[in-house]
């Protein structure tokens, strides 16, 4: 059977970060998925046979851009087979698209932009609170580190198993992983506002245990997010409480003040 060489599949690797490049509302990431498997097609058909099966190319696709590595490993593994004459894979191909777009695209949405980004955010702030300019780019580092290991593995472990990669999804469930990251992200939020109270507290000379009003906003937050509440609702009740309890050492250093206490 003819096989796509490493050197063309490496190329499709990297053809895969233009993914989105040219995203467009009617075939949302179509082109870009067509563009990335270009390189093997070309390996696989000839002139007349590469223009017909490019042209099944031209639809709708859309999925999240760190699993899309795996559904093009996939279609190219399914693409040797169809050039060897092994299996009629037109509709299959369509089939399996379509089949893994939607789960793929929610599951990467719950675990990359629900969870790890937070998290990364929150571990990253820990430096910006102290003071270290590097802080940015320790959120850079953190947040790519998995997300290019997704797509390098994924890709490799599509184009092994082909259709049945969806089957490596299932066993290590990624969607439980989603749920465990958006935990970690509360309690790294929560731990990052318990610091800055108490750093706070100290700055203004103020009783410690008062510190421990911060445990209420940190088991809400951790109630909302086993209740599976959206990312941005759960930003926004964690501005808010910082925000009161910043209102809150306010009032009771204006207040210490005038009683002459301190």
């Amino acid at each position: 059977m003819m096989t796509v060489p490493r050197s063309t599949r490496v190329y499709i690797w990297f053809r895969l970060l233009l993914l989105q490049a040219s995203w467009n509302f009617e075939r949302l990431q179509g082109v870009g998925f067509f563009y990335a498997l270009l390189p093997g097609l070309k390996k696989l058909y000839r002139d007349e046979k590469l223009l017909e099966v490019s042209r099944k190319y031209d639809g709708y696709f859309n999925t999240h851009v760190y699993l899309a590595p795996m559904v093009v490993g996939a279609v190219l593994k399914l693409e040797e087979e169809r050039a060897a004459g092994l299996t009629d894979a037109d509709t299959l191909i369509d089939d399996f698209k379509e089949m893994v777009a939607a789960p793929y695209a929610a599951i990467g949405d719950a675990l990359f932009w629900g969870g790890l980004r937070p998290l990364a955010a929150g571990v990253a702030l820990f430096f910006a609170v102290k003071g270290i300019l590097w802080a940015p780019l320790i959120f850079i580092v953190l947040y790519n580190i998995v997300p290019i290991w997704f797509r390098t593995v994924f890709y490799v472990r599509g184009y092994r198993q082909g259709i049945k990669s969806v089957e490596f999804i299932q066993q290590h469930r990624l969607p439980d992983w989603a749920i465990h990251t958006k935990e970690a992200a509360v309690v790294v939020l929560g731990g990052l506002s318990a610091f800055m109270v108490f750093s706070q507290l100290t700055h203004h000379q103020l009783p410690s245990w008062l510190g421990l009003l911060t445990l209420v906003p940190m088991v809400m937050l951790s109630l909302v997010a086993r209740k599976g509440v959206s990312t941005l609702m759960l930003i926004f009740i964690a501005v808010t409480t910082i925000l009161l309890v910043g209102v809150f050492w306010v009032d009771m250093v204006h207040l210490i003040d005038s009683w002459g206490i301190m």
